[in-house]
């Protein structure tokens, strides 16, 4: 069995961590979640689950009945971007494959949604997996369409394709210099969103992704969208080369690595500010790690996967010495 996706490397990985595309679809002979009672939505959960389960893509997933997860096992569903965190107010069920790289929900806001990943810059490799997904509901389900309209969706904002496409960007140079600022109101005019990948603003990691679906092909989409992040690209590797030129840059990377290699407590901000250099250094061959390792701690060392992975509720101290402990051993 392979790694899990994040583990990886793609096209661009110096500065594009991975792309997504969701795909919504809604069956046409069922109301929409939110109207659904519970004795619908159970009996709707396993029709779907058994389309899949009928599919030559039957080994590939497994069922998670967020019922019977704890908090911390649905948040950190939530920190791996695999579900949304809006999924804890009804827990709907949703289906993940064995290397997580896609995830089903299933009657939460829509009755499917398709998330599917790749690493690195490659939106067609994330669309190939979730139209096969597709074709399989398609093939088997009446599924709600319009000839005016497209694809039928909860939302207006997903009428037409119901695609969602994404790239996850790691932006530092631009966000140190302030540039981010300038970019965020451009892809803006552009029919795009740049937005913070975590609440807290740290990483300085971002989300690019379209907000139309409407009148536009997939393929154009998907497009669009690429041109933008290639743009972004350059212009990241440019101002990370400008970056070079200045010692205090280069002592800072270094600095931050003696940090992560003897921190004794780390609070998850400091983590997430601190790997992002870390990061930065690799791409621009300061230091030595490979970007398995750093994925592998961005995805692993939040607070809930933390708490997870060790089988019993931290504290915030207890989290906090846990994964200083964790990035000492990784980075030996």
């Amino acid at each position: 069995m392979n790694g899990k996706w994040y583990q990886g490397n793609g096209n661009n990985s110096d500065v594009v961590m991975y792309s997504k595309v969701r795909l919504a679809r809604n069956l046409a002979d069922a109301p929409f979640p939110r109207k659904m009672s519970g004795d619908i939505r159970k009996s709707i959960t396993k029709k779907l689950y058994a389309t899949v389960k009928s599919s030559p893509l039957a080994n590939e997933f497994d069922l998670i009945n967020t019922e019977s997860l704890s908090e911390s096992e649905l948040e950190s569903y939530a920190e791996k971007q695999l579900i949304s965190n809006r999924l804890s107010e009804n827990k709907p069920s949703f289906m993940l494959s064995k290397n997580e790289d896609i995830s089903i929900i299933l009657c939460s806001e829509d009755h499917i949604r398709i998330n599917a990943f790749a690493a690195g810059e490659n939106l067609e490799k994330a669309y190939e997996k979730a139209d096969e997904l597709d074709d399989v509901f398609i093939s088997s389900q009446k599924i709600a369409f319009s000839e005016k309209l497209g694809f039928l969706t909860a939302s207006p904002v997903n009428l037409g394709t119901g695609l969602k496409v994404s790239f996850a960007l790691h932006l530092p140079a631009l966000a140190q210099t302030g540039a981010i600022y300038r970019l965020t109101a451009m892809v803006g005019k552009l029919g795009l969103s740049l937005r913070d990948m975590f609440d807290s603003g740290s990483g300085d990691m971002f989300i690019l992704s379209n907000h139309v679906s409407l009148g536009i092909s997939e393929k154009s989409a998907i497009d669009n969208i690429t041109a933008i992040c290639d743009q972004i690209v350059q212009q990241e590797r440019k101002t990370r080369e400008q970056l070079k030129e200045n010692i205090d840059f280069e002592d800072k990377i270094y600095r931050t690595m003696g940090i992560l290699k003897t921190a004794r407590k780390l609070s998850l901000d400091e983590f997430l500010d601190s790997l992002s250099v870390v990061r930065l250094g690799a791409s621009l061959k300061y230091l030595d790690i490979d970007y398995k390792t750093i994925g592998d701690m961005l995805y692993e060392l939040q607070n809930a996967s933390l708490a997870v992975s060790s089988g019993e509720e931290l504290t915030k101290e207890m989290t906090e010495r846990l994964r200083a402990q964790i990035v000492r051993e990784r980075l030996e």
